[in-house]
Formats: C-alpha cells, sequence, structure tokens
C-alpha cells in the first residue's frame, strides 16, 4: 500500500486543521491530491491550500506572520528570504524531525539551514533548466539536437536561414532573461557549484574570463531572437514556440503542464544547455526553489500535527506521488523514483552525467544591494541590446557586488 508505511499516531487524537500558504495559484487541484493523501494517513489532520499570487507572496507572507495570522505551514523561498525570516524568530527549527537529515543531502538542505546546518525547512521540489526544441521542425529542417554551443549556434543559424526565429525567447519581461536565459547558461561557462563557490569564497572576481564567457554567451544568442523581442512577455514567447514560429525555448520544467495543457499534440523534447567544445563536463541548473516551513508561532497542536506532515514529506511514497503529480517539479530527496509523465522524465534525464547547481544569484548574492539577480539581469539585457560588450556587463557585476560583498573586495586582483 503505497501510504500506509506510515503509521497514523495522529489518527488517535483530536481533529486538527492546518492552513499552508503558498506561491503556487496554479497547483491548487494538485495539491489538493497530495493532501487528500496524507489526509487518508492521518483522518484526523486535515491542511487547507491557501495560495497567493507569486508577485505578492513574500509581502503577504511577511505582514501575515507580523500581523499573527499566517498559516501553519508555508512554502519557503531559497537562501535570503527565508533565512531572514528564520532570524527574525518566525520559523520553527527542524533539526530534531525524523527523516530530514537521512534522506537529504547537505546541499539538499542548505537552501533553507543557517550557515552551521540548523535546517528550518523541508526541501520541497526543485525546477530544472533547459533548452525546449519543435521535435517536427527539427526533423523538416534535419537537424540533429546540438552536442557542444558551437553546434548550437550553428543550429540557430540553419533555422534562421530557414525562416524561422531559432529562439523564442524575449526581454519584454526582463526577469526572463535573468533566470530562463543567463542562469541556465552560466553554469556552463563558470563551472557549475565548484566553479560558483569560487567566487562565493573569493577565489575568483565576478569580471574574470569564466564570468565574461557566461555574458558572451548571451550575446551569441541574442541575433537569434525574435525581432522586436524587447516587446514580447513571456506568454508571446510561450505562444511563438507552440504555435511552430520558433523551435526553440530556453525554458524551465515547471512550464510543462502549460505547455501540454495548451497544445496538447504538440511534439516537443528538451536538451540541456551544451558545452562549448574541448570541455568534457556539462552542466545543468537544477534549482532548489521550495521549501516548506513551520509557523513558529502556531498553536502547540498545530505544530505536532505540522510535523508529522512534514515528516510525511522525506519518506519516498511522498516523493512518488509528488513528482507525479506535479510534473516538472522534482523532488529533493535522496530517493529513487520513476516518474509516470515522459516529458517530466526527459528533463530529469538531463541530470545524467551533468554537474548540478542552483540558478547563480540565489546564494549570498542576494544578501546585500545591488543584488547579484538584478546586476546579471541588467548585464545580460545589456548585452542583447548591445549597448554593454560582455566585458563591460561582468565589470559592472564586480564593481557591483564589491560594494558590500566580501569576497569581492578581496578577490585576486587581474582575475
Amino acid at each position: 500500500m503505497l501510504l500506509g508505511l506510515i503509521p497514523s499516531v495522529s489518527a488517535q487524537g483530536g481533529e486538527i486543521a492546518l492552513t499552508m500558504g503558498s506561491w503556487r495559484v496554479d497547483d491548487v487541484a494538485q495539491m489538493q491530491v497530495i493532501l487528500d493523501a496524507f489526509h487518508a494517513v492521518y483522518p484526523n489532520i486535515t491542511i487547507t491550500f491557501d495560495p497567493t499570487n507569486p508577485p505578492d507572496y513574500n509581502a503577504t507572507l511577511r505582514t501575515q506572520l507580523e500581523g499573527g495570522t499566517a498559516p501553519d505551514l508555508f512554502y519557503l523561498r531559497s537562501y535570503a528570504t527565508s533565512r531572514q525570516l528564520f532570524e527574525e524568530g518566525y520559523l520553527e527549527p527542524l533539526g530534531d524531525l525524523p527523516g530530514l537529515m537521512e534522506n537529504f543531502t547537505e546541499a539538499a538542505r542548505a537552501p533553507w539551514a543557517t550557515d552551521d546546518g540548523l535546517p528550518y525547512g523541508v526541501p520541497f521540489i526543485a525546477v530544472s533548466h533547459g533548452v525546449y526544441y519543435n521535435i517536427d521542425l527539427f526533423n523538416e529542417l534535419g537537424l540533429e539536437v546540438p552536442q557542444t554551443w558551437e553546434e548550437l549556434l550553428a543550429v540557430a543559424q540553419a533555422i534562421k536561414d530557414a525562416g524561422y526565429d531559432p529562439f523564442a525567447n524575449a526581454s519584454g519581461d526582463e526577469w526572463t532573461i535573468a533566470e530562463i536565459v543567463f542562469m541556465n547558461i552560466a553554469p556552463t561557462f563558470i563551472g557549475g557549484y565548484e566553479g560558483r563557490q569560487a567566487y562565493l569564497n573569493g577565489e575568483r572576481c565576478f569580471n574574470d574570463e569564466h564570468a565574461v564567457a557566461a555574458f558572451q554567451a548571451v550575446a551569441d544568442l541574442a541575433p537569434f531572437l525574435p525581432e522586436g523581442q524587447e516587446a514580447l512577455t513571456y506568454y508571446d514567447s510561450q505562444q511563438l514556440f507552440l504555435m511552430g514560429e520558433a523551435a526553440m525555448w530556453l525554458g524551465g520544467s515547471w512550464d510543462i503542464p502549460f505547455f501540454e495543457s495548451e497544445a496538447p499534440d504538440f511534439e516537443w523534447s528538451v536538451f540541456g544547455i551544451p558545452a562549448p567544445e574541448g570541455q568534457e563536463q556539462r552542466y545543468v541548473t537544477f534549482h532548489m526553489d521550495a521549501g516548506m516551513g513551520l509557523n513558529a508561532a502556531a498553536p502547540d497542536d498545530h505544530k505536532e500535527a505540522a510535523k508529522l506532515f512534514l515528516e510525511w514529506m522525506t519518506t519516498p511514497e511522498f516523493a512518488t506521488l509528488m513528482g507525479d503529480t506535479l510534473p516538472g517539479f522534482f523532488p529533493i530527496s535522496n530517493h529513487p523514483i520513476e516518474l509516470s509523465n515522459p516529458h517530466a522524465n526527459a528533463f530529469l534525464a538531463l541530470n545524467e552525467g551533468a554537474g548540478l547547481d542552483v540558478r547563480w544569484a540565489w546564494e549570498k548574492l542576494l544578501d546585500g544591494q545591488p543584488d547579484g539577480y538584478t546586476l546579471m539581469q541588467n548585464g545580460a539585457l545589456a548585452v542583447i541590446a548591445g549597448t554593454m560588450t560582455p566585458q563591460e556587463a561582468a565589470d559592472a557585476l564586480q564593481e557591483g557586488l564589491a560594494q558590500w560583498f566580501e569576497p569581492a573586495q578581496n578577490c585576486p586582483a587581474g582575475m
């Protein structure tokens, strides 16, 4: 029995009604499936899912926490945002939660833990990045999935020569250039986790040759974006790809349900950002997107029931159910799982043999002003527009971070 492995300890207690906050308004039906499964194990515990529109989530949650009206359980952003909530006393420490330390690696727990490893959130979902491609259009043009960055650019040129847009990506919604273009590409050019840590440790300056190469890669793609791309929104770029006007789209796994519902007969798959010629290791941005936290101000009986849910989240049964119910959102635990959605499996297959890392700006670079996200976004937008060279974009990143980030102030000169 899939979910019968956990004893229904709390089933003997009184009725408990918990609330759960989230920024995922698109997942109400899917989360109900998950919460119903938990309720089947613990019949006296009911959890109501109450999401907030994504742009409003952080502010709404803070207002609720400060006003004493926050939900018992709530989604946690990774790194700085949730750590600040913990440091302000709004999150329950979870160092003694059964299953948490055993079933998640230290790296998986890190986005929701203190620097010395005390967890305050259960790792919940990761999302993957890659390049969506139109299978029929690739077949029509006789194209193969590119194996190197240089082959990717050659494929893009062939698509452009055939009269199609090579990439559907656009900068009308600026965040997309930061998150699904620049931070999709960057690990390949800075050397994934190890390379990123070298910046965070002060061993590299943010305008070194690797950072310049990452911005250069964005510049390489600029001629292959749609005409007038600066006026096109995220939705517009999705539609260009789905209508077959563009052959590829740099994106994330979270859009699998949208693509499947918008165009169920559309034949697409995904490949990872290929490494440049001569570089054996390739990398995939596999971002730790959300953890689950427990409101430190919740009543004791609610905390007890909520910890049962959090413990259940560490099991293989939860990992499989979550991965199948929310295709494109991947469990982070160590449990091997098999997913039923072929598109989700295509994304997950990108991880095989690849170095995995989170988006570059998230760890530590969001902690001051100007933050690394904004600097990277502005630099990528500028190289696409041709108003900065890749070197100038990297220099601006280094100079901006050096205003507050100590490792950037002390990195080796000339690196």
